[in-house]
């Protein structure tokens, strides 16, 4: 019974010589690769028995064939000679038998590795992969109308069938094979298309105390392999694999990794994106926001190359240091639905939200009507809040880049303070008082003689020589200073009228005191100039709108 196996294996041979002199009836192999199945199979080839060679059992035959030294040193054509023939003519000539290869070595570590299965398997998918990828390149090339050779673009590469395939291997292995691809050449679009299946394929999974730690190495894994190059793999996928890595708690350097990628591409992000839960023990806000505030930061970071040597401003280029203009108009709009979405949480602090407001540079937001709106959700969110954060929270906002309908809104919001009103009613008499200059001058063809408010204005005037115009700014300047002067001592009148007022309201609630207090606000002239006069000039007219604007906000107070 023993003699087919002693003629064939060296090892069976060495354990029978040891004990020759003993009856022995029982032979212990440790370690055996493949255990009682790897050991049936060469037991029945030593045997005689035919069974077929398949990419199935061609890893265990090359383990258990070199364990037990079934080489030609002890039997011509021997079982370790049949399994590598079939490994070297069939299975890596094919990369489907690889990958089944590769999957059958999970179980055969480290003997397959000693053997070198594992890498020449890996070399061989990353060799036909690349190959295909080339070939049918080659084949989407076509010549123009000009004679020149160029590539037609497709949705999806065929070549990349293999995707499907790997994500059936172990992530040790599956790590190796896309490490030799990049090395080997294949596309960054094609990597990161196996990563995003790899990674749907396991992270889907039902998550349970052991299969935890499995995914935080996945997860670990795939950031790892990410491509380097940009919008080679969704921005979404991005956000998905930082929301399983703050939820697993994996390393800070693949988070910090991931928010560097993204900061990088944020403009072509969705609300939904930045939407982050927080998963945090003991966190009392619905959503991560310094997760975000730190992508934020990577973003606006790109700024720190606006300008070159120089001096000239390169901000508008589309460099890889500096985000564009386009891109900074997306992410602001971008940011404020963030901010008005996290301003519903009760339990966000004033801080943070502040951190996330300032977060961008202030040349970002060419309109404020969006800060306004989430400053406004989060007043009427935290009704609580002190006058002073109420103060600090607004002078975020820029009331000179608010639409008309915003600065009607904010005119009569309660919840804002006297100040940011004042400076809302200051800006629409600006605005008003440009327009009406602007009828006024198209209507009779000739200068006006007011003096009128610039709001956008800084360029020179073409029918003024430059040093008339500069001298005209310059008086324009010390006026405006001059009434600006003016226009602090009336706020701290009238914010003291607004304080007796108060206390008269609280000993007499009768319509005739509010209706003379109207009547002494109304008397406050706030944008009215010297040289204005007569009752049909534009200045005399805007002089009545203020009233009539005043008038409304001490009837919403009242």
């Amino acid at each position: 019974m023993q003699f087919p196996l002693v003629s064939r294996s060296g090892q069976i041979r060495k354990l029978v010589e040891e004990h020759r002199d003993s009856d022995i009836s029982r032979v212990e192999l440790m370690n055996l690769p493949g255990g009682a199945e790897s050991f049936e199979l060469a037991a029945k080839f030593c045997y005689g028995i035919n069974f077929e060679i398949t990419p199935l059992n061609v890893a265990q035959l090359c383990c258990v064939s070199d364990y037990l030294e079934m080489t030609e040193e002890f039997s011509k054509d021997n079982l370790h000679l049949r399994a590598e023939q079939y490994l070297e003519s069939i299975v890596y000539k094919n990369l489907e038998m690889c990958v089944e290869v590769l999957q059958q070595c999970e179980n055969l570590l480290p003997h397959a590795n000693e053997l070198n299965i594992v890498s020449r398997c890996i070399d061989a998918v990353a060799s036909k992969a690349c190959a295909e990828q080339i070939a049918l390149s080659f084949s989407r090339l076509e010549y123009s109308s000009s004679g020149r050779l160029h590539t037609i673009r497709q949705a999806k590469c065929e070549g990349d069938w293999w995707i499907e395939d790997l994500s059936v291997i172990r992530i040790d292995l599956y790590q190796r094979v896309i490490t030799t691809m990049k090395c080997r050449g294949v596309r960054p679009e094609s990597i990161g298309a196996s990563l995003v299946n790899y990674a749907q394929k396991v992270l889907t999974k039902k998550v349970d105390l052991v299969s935890t730690g499995h995914q935080k190495l996945v997860v670990e894994t795939i950031i790892s392999l990410l491509p380097v190059e940009r919008l080679a793999v969704p921005i979404s996928f991005l956000f998905e694999l930082l929301r399983n890595a703050v939820m697993l708690d994996c390393t800070i350097a693949c988070r910090l990794d991931l928010e560097r990628r993204i900061g990088s591409q944020l403009d072509i992000a969705t609300l939904d994106d930045l939407l982050i839960p927080s998963f945090r023990h003991g966190c009392e806000t619905l959503f991560d926001v310094d997760t975000v505030y730190r992508i934020l930061v990577n973003f606006s970071q790109q700024d720190d190359g606006e300008y070159d040597m120089d001096g000239v401003s390169i901000f508008e280029s589309d460099s890889p240091h500096s985000p564009s203009q386009s891109a900074l108009l997306k992410v602001s709009k971008l940011v404020d639905d963030y901010l008005a979405e996290i301003a519903l949480d009760v339990n966000l602090k004033l801080s943070k939200f502040m951190a996330i407001a300032e977060a961008l540079p202030a040349h970002a937001r060419t309109i404020h009507d969006g800060l306004y709106r989430a400053i406004d959700i989060y007043l009427k969110t935290h009704k609580g809040i002190l006058d002073a954060d109420k103060k600090r929270l607004c002078k975020l906002i820029d009331f000179q880049k608010v639409s008309q309908e915003a600065g009607a809104h904010a005119a009569l919001n309660e919840l804002l303070p006297l100040q940011s009103v004042v400076q809302v009613l200051y800006f629409e008499q600006l605005r008003l008082r440009n327009a009406l200059c602007c009828s006024h001058t198209d209507g009779n063809h000739k200068p006006v003689h007011h003096q009128s408010w610039r709001i956008s204005s800084g360029a020179l005037s073409a029918a003024m020589s430059p040093r008339d115009n500069y001298a005209s700014l310059r008086r324009e300047n010390r006026e405006l200073k001059l009434e600006l002067t003016r226009l602090r001592m009336r706020l701290n009148d009238l914010e003291k009228e607004h304080v007796c007022m108060k206390r008269d309201m609280a000993k007499s609630h009768s319509h005739k005191f509010m209706s003379s207090f109207s009547k002494k606000i109304a008397k406050l002239r706030f944008f009215r100039h010297s040289s204005s006069r007569g009752s049909n000039s534009p200045s005399r007219q805007s002089y009545r709108a203020d009233s009539k604007v005043i008038e409304r906000t001490c009837a919403s107070i009242e």
